[in-house]
């Protein structure tokens, strides 16, 4: 079983604001945070399948608590409340399903992976327009705070 515990630092980040535009974040919220999420800690503990991770940004702080395969309440990048399903893909990668409590919107998911000694968090929305799938990503490396 692969270990994701540890504290964690951006090494980069790919297409975060065409994710948020994709959200429909305006303007003026997808600069705010931009700017917050450009240099997150993230603390990941790990017991067997049972995960917490924190991520603290300037402006948010976010905690999630899950186990793999069980579902739990968690937002949106974009601060939607959602029930969040994570199952391993592979040997070293989850991916979690965020479905939306309340209202429609586009799908969104994550997924973590190991590959060697970086973490690669992908954060994917799927918006349906007039049966049209726009996909975007946002794509984060982390490397380990020695």
């Amino acid at each position: 079983m692969p270990n994701f515990a540890g504290t964690w630092k951006m090494k980069s980040s790919e297409n975060f604001d065409e994710l948020l535009k994709a959200l429909g974040v305006n303007a003026m919220l997808r600069k705010v945070a931009g700017a917050a999420a450009s240099k997150p800690h993230v603390e990941i503990r790990q017991d067997g399948e049972q995960f917490y991770i924190k991520t603290s940004t300037t402006v948010r702080t976010t905690e999630i608590n899950f186990h793999i395969g069980q579902e739990f309440d968690e937002e949106t990048v974009d601060g939607r409340k959602c029930k969040s399903l994570a199952i391993w893909e592979t040997e070293n990668k989850m991916v979690c399903k965020q479905t939306l409590v309340d209202g429609d919107g586009p799908k969104t998911y994550w997924t973590r992976e190991l590959r060697g000694d970086e973490l690669i968090l992908v954060r994917t929305t799927i918006v349906v327009i007039v049966r049209v799938y726009i996909t975007e990503y946002c794509q984060y490396h982390y490397t380990p705070v020695a």
